[in-house]
């Protein structure tokens, strides 16, 4: 069987008004990314601006729009992709839609190639307190969030801490107002001291931790660390060995996990199940059945029973 050719996707997200159909349209009549190619341009939702169609630029640009989310089918897709040859697609997503309705529907050999998140900075922040969901899943996957119609010398930290709560890769970018534009550099220390003989992990810096320590397992082999958390003691899978973790909020109260670690070298018997604990431990990269695979283990030098942490749920912003 024949493979399917790869068709580039380029794709752009971001709520109504947020500025996708001028990004777009601007970046059509640019000649270093339109020299002619057959472009289906998938459009999820009807804005303010409109399309100049009658642009020479968008003589190869073929239009389809999508008015219901049902509607967005592999077949509708690929079959607009045979009948206009498209050499590559350009997809204007409704930021009410999840995306992973778009990743199941492309059809074979789509690939998204680029996917930038469109948003407008007097709204992001209003977006994010009220559609967490919707905004968390635009964020997880682009590789930029372009900041439309920010005021010159704008405080860039609250949105910051939202993005960074999300993806560390994400490029940030400020569109001014007055036709400037710069990236956001502020800087991302981690706020733990990984060279101190003892890395003390405060409550507030479980989540922030976690996923720093999963996603970069050597820089931890050896360090000592000391942190809260709640014991799970009483499960089939554990043997000779405990759980201590803490359950985190992602993005919304649906995605609510508890995210724990394997510790041994402790008398699991000594614990209460479900019951706060601080832990001095060495990390060792090593397998263990807790995962199925070499992680983080956790070897226990001192345990101390603790009262519930004035937050329970930990999170990332």
């Amino acid at each position: 069987m024949a493979k399917p050719v790869e068709i580039p996707v380029y794709l752009f997200t971001g709520f109504l008004e947020s500025g996708k159909t001028k990004f777009i349209q601007d970046t059509f009549k640019d000649k270093r990314f339109n020299s002619g190619e057959h472009t289906l341009l998938v459009l999820c939702e009807e804005g303010v601006e409109e399309y100049d169609t009658d642009h020479p630029m968008m003589e190869n640009v073929h239009i389809l729009p999508i008015e219901n989310e049902e509607d967005l089918t592999a077949e509708k897709l690929g079959e607009w992709q045979k009948i206009h040859r498209v050499d590559r697609v350009v997809i204007e997503y409704n930021g009410m839609w999840m995306l992973q309705n778009l990743y199941d529907n492309m059809p074979a050999g789509w690939m998204v190639y680029q996917e930038v998140m469109m948003a407008d900075y007097n709204t992001f922040l209003s977006y994010n307190r009220n559609m967490r969901q919707l905004m968390y899943d635009k964020l997880q996957s682009c590789e930029m969030v372009m900041l439309n119609r920010a005021p010159v010398g704008c405080d860039k930290m609250e949105i910051h801490k939202v993005v960074r709560g999300v993806s560390r890769g994400t490029d940030i970018g400020y569109d001014y107002v007055d036709g400037s534009f710069d990236y956001d550099e502020i800087e991302d220390p981690l706020p733990f001291d990984l060279d101190a003989p003892v890395v003390e992990i405060k409550d507030e810096d479980y989540a922030l931790w976690y996923r720093d320590l999963t996603e970069d397992l050597k820089k931890y082999e050896g360090k000592t660390v000391r942190f809260k958390g709640r014991a799970v003691t009483k499960h089939k899978s554990l043997r000779n060995c405990f759980i201590l973790g803490r359950h985190v909020m992602t993005c919304c109260e649906a995605d609510i996990t508890f995210m724990g670690l394997a510790c041994v070298g402790y008398d699991a018997g000594k614990l209460q199940n479900g019951e706060w604990y601080t832990v001095t431990a060495k990390i060792k990269i090593e397998y263990h059945s807790v995962y199925g695979r070499k992680g983080p283990v956790l070897h226990v030098t001192e345990v101390t029973k603790e009262e519930a942490p004035q937050q329970e749920l930990a999170t990332f912003y």
